[in-house]
């Protein structure tokens, strides 16, 4: 297995490089003859969704979704705690905080935590943050 950077992720996904878009999709198409698989990281995930909320794509919430859905869907793509990542998604597409927060909230109660504390009032009222206020 190999690890996926951000940006190899992003050109798949968007196509905006020709040159490099070509290079991804040899690459993928190589490794579904063979049966080879590729990592993405959490923190991949966080970039790909940073970035694609910003310029020049500017993608909304229900966009961003689809394409983290899109990627946990893929068999080529072996996610991170997959199973935390879907929850994670919930939560985003039914909140107003980013991705990586509730990733982060996730992390922090699969890791034992009673809570995470933020200042982030985006996530007041969210079950396992707490506001420090």
């Amino acid at each position: 297995m190999r690890g996926l950077d951000t940006n190899i992720l992003l050109r798949a996904l968007t196509a905006d490089d020709a040159a490099q878009s070509e290079l991804v999709r040899a690459l993928f198409a190589a490794a579904e003859r063979t049966g080879e698989r590729f990592f993405v990281s959490i923190i991949a995930l966080c970039e790909l969704t940073w970035t694609l909320r910003g310029r020049p794509y500017g993608l909304d919430r229900d966009a961003i979704g689809a394409v983290v859905e899109r990627i946990l869907g893929t068999s080529l793509l072996e996610v991170q705690d997959r199973g935390l990542v879907r929850r994670a998604l919930a939560e985003y597409q039914a909140g107003r905080a980013d991705l990586a927060d509730y990733l982060l909230g996730c992390q922090s109660l699969a890791a034992g935590c009673v809570d995470t504390v933020t200042f982030d009032r985006r996530l007041d009222g969210v079950a396992g943050f707490s506001l420090l206020a």
